[in-house]
């Protein structure tokens, strides 16, 4: 029992690696080639391999129980790649079911149902200088750009890109756009094109709509050589119902809880996150991806429904799949440290990413939900109304500093019919356009890393559909390319200041100037580093102000490097086209006061540049403008 030691760890929940021992692994023996397969079905009362190799006959190769837990392997000689096979499996039941591999590296497409044999161990990825320099962007820009892989753009012909073919197609515009990370929508295979990969079934698997997995690892090469980093959507709670899944494997709950929490509120199973092999799975599949394909992060979905059963507070903490969460960070800390674990997570729950694991859960970032709602609902309303729930914008940097926040504007917002970014905005075809360039600055300026689905971009009025590719074509209209517009400055300008992302989640970097301004709806705050002071101001109404007196912390000049009225981005072209300069005495607690032109429902940053004062004042002055000249002095 000495060779199979692997399985008391995975038994025990301690096998991050159990991609190496399960599933269908290339293997030499008595001098032929051909393929071990492995499974753990505990209930079962015998299993056979069948496929495309031995005619679909469950008499030709049946599996040895090798262990009286529940661990079958069988070898099969002159199996081939791209060959079709499923597990034969009499189950406690009573019944014989045929059944996907857990662990299979291929699955078909959709609804078919069969495990394909492939060999991961001939996919290699030429990205060793990308991965030199990865780390988990605590202290840089983090901009992510939400994407489903059928639908971001297809062939001429309507039909859906490779993977290889879309990272082609992907890499020139994400470069352009300035992005630094791309976030896919669940790839591991899954059957329903509708469930958008969120009922997924196998989990080290690629999907195959887009090709196979060698096809997939060419798509993570060409993005890694582009300098882009890749999150993974990864989906731990439940998993899809399909008979030849993981549902009832073994005719028990192999994977399953076996009460009433068996079924999720998707009407899925729910993983039971409290068993140890289960645990060893799942923590195992992320680390395929980590080891195989050089994912650079995962987003966990629904993490309120693992911290709490049933997704419920009511019903108290889940201490087994908290113990799981736990477990899973602190081995892709220990095992890959400069890969990211991100928690979709919209409960109040402490510590989802700080203190130790005795006390959090060790995710590096979370989704800051609570921005996100309070923020669109803030948007959706009237002006003359906005005053009365002033404090949906500033409620959110009260609790900012709690945890290490990713501020999303994901898929989740631009379906079921809860209209499209552009749509939620209030009021007119302009005014809808001014608010929704005020927001994508808003997110901008607000501290943590950025998140937006595809489509927001472009400012489209559609809600997202899984079966048709986002309107680029809108482009072809101002006001949309006037959005795109802005969301280029916006990363050029994220990326480029370093107020915006230098610890960003230390609060000596943050301070409001105008936080309790509600009866103009005027928003002002600064983000600082030692390099610049940037000041972020946000005029939530129509009106206009000619020359608007704010307080500032610093003596000297400021200049415009962002004004979302700008006619370049859709705008009515008001903004503040020359420097600003400090006069008289100061306001809003600051020390110093300038005037400034603040659009309707417009966003300006002002940067104070600590480095080049006497520059722009030696500049100033040659340039012979009096007022600026007796302002300085």
């Amino acid at each position: 029992m000495s060779n199979y030691s692997f399985f008391e760890d995975y038994l025990q929940g301690h096998l991050p690696e159990a991609y190496k021992y399960f599933g269908i692994h290339k293997i030499k023996k008595d001098g032929v080639e051909g393929y071990l397969f492995r499974t753990y079905a505990p209930m079962a009362s015998d299993i056979s391999v069948i496929g495309d190799f031995n005619d679909w006959d469950p008499r030709k190769n049946q599996m040895n129980r090798v262990d009286y837990r529940g661990l079958y392997e069988c070898f099969i000689p002159k199996v081939k790649e791209g060959q079709r096979y499923k597990f034969h499996i009499h189950g406690c039941d009573g019944f014989y079911k045929d059944k996907q591999d857990p662990f299979a590296f291929a699955d078909q497409q959709r609804e078919d149902g069969c495990s394909i044999v492939f060999d991961y161990e001939k996919i290699k990825i030429d990205d060793s200088d990308f991965l030199k320099k990865r780390d988990r962007n605590f202290d840089k820009p983090m901009s992510i750009y939400e994407f489903h892989m059928g639908t971001f753009k297809r062939r001429p012909d309507g039909t859906e890109y490779t993977y290889s073919e879309l990272a082609d197609v992907m890499i020139p515009y994400l470069k352009e756009m300035g992005y630094t990370h791309v976030e896919a929508l669940p790839v591991t295979a899954y059957p329903n094109d509708k469930s958008w990969g969120y009922q997924a079934l196998g989990y080290f698997a690629i999907d195959g709509r887009w090709g196979l997995p060698s096809d997939f690892a060419i798509f993570v090469e060409k993005m890694h050589k582009a300098g882009i980093g890749i999150i993974m959507d990864f989906v731990p709670v439940h998993f899809a119902l399909d008979p030849f899944g993981l549902e009832k494997y073994d005719g028990s709950c192999v994977f399953e809880y076996s009460n009433e929490h068996e079924f999720s509120q998707w009407g899925t199973k729910n993983f039971d996150l409290g068993k140890d092999p289960v645990r060893s799975f799942l923590i195992s599949s992320v680390m395929y991806f980590i080891d195989i394909f050089h994912i650079d992060g995962f987003r966990f979905d629904a993490v309120s429904n693992v911290i709490y059963w049933d997704g419920n507070s009511d019903k108290g903490v889940n201490t087994g799949a908290v113990e799981f969460v736990k477990r899973v960070n602190g081995y892709v800390h220990s095992l890959a440290p400069s890969v990211m674990m991100i928690a979709e997570d919209s409960s109040a729950y402490g510590h989802v990413t700080k203190g130790g694991f005795d006390e959090g859960l060790g995710f590096d970032y979370k989704w800051d939900l609570g921005w996100m709602n309070d923020t669109l609902k803030y948007y959706a309303k009237d002006a003359i109304y906005k005053k009365y729930c002033h404090n949906q914008i500033t409620f959110s940097m009260a609790y900012f500093y709690s945890e290490n926040f990713v501020l999303p504007l994901s898929h989740d917002e631009v379906v079921h019919m809860k209209g499209s970014i552009v749509n939620k905005m209030f009021g007119s075809y302009d005014n809808k356009f001014a608010l929704a360039r005020n927001l994508y600055a808003y997110q901008f300026a607000h501290p943590g890393k950025k998140l937006n689905f595809m489509g927001n971009e472009l400012g489209t009025f559609d809600e997202w559909k899984e079966y048709q590719p986002i309107a680029f074509n809108v482009l072809d209209y101002p006001k949309h390319k006037g959005i795109n517009a802005l969301f280029k400055d916006l990363n050029r300008i994220y990326r480029k200041y370093k107020a915006f992302y230098f610890e960003e989640y230390n609060p000596v970097h943050f301070s409001w100037i105008m936080a309790d301004n509600a009866d103009q709806s005027v928003y002002v705050f600064k983000r600082e580093s030692d390099e610049e002071c940037i000041i972020c101001l946000f005029n939530m109404t129509p009106n206009f102000y000619w020359d608007y007196d704010v307080g500032v912390p610093y003596a000297g000049v400021y200049e415009e490097i962002l004004n979302t009225d700008k006619g370049i981005y859709g705008g009515w072209g008001q903004f503040n086209d020359k420097p600003l300069v400090t006069y008289g005495n100061g306001i809003h607690n600051q020390n110093h006061k300038l005037t400034l032109k603040l659009p309707s429902f417009g966003a300006v940053y002002l940067i104070y540049d600590k480095k080049q004062q006497d520059i722009k004042k030696d500049y100033l002055v040659k340039d012979n403008d009096e007022q600026i000249i007796n302002n300085l002095n």
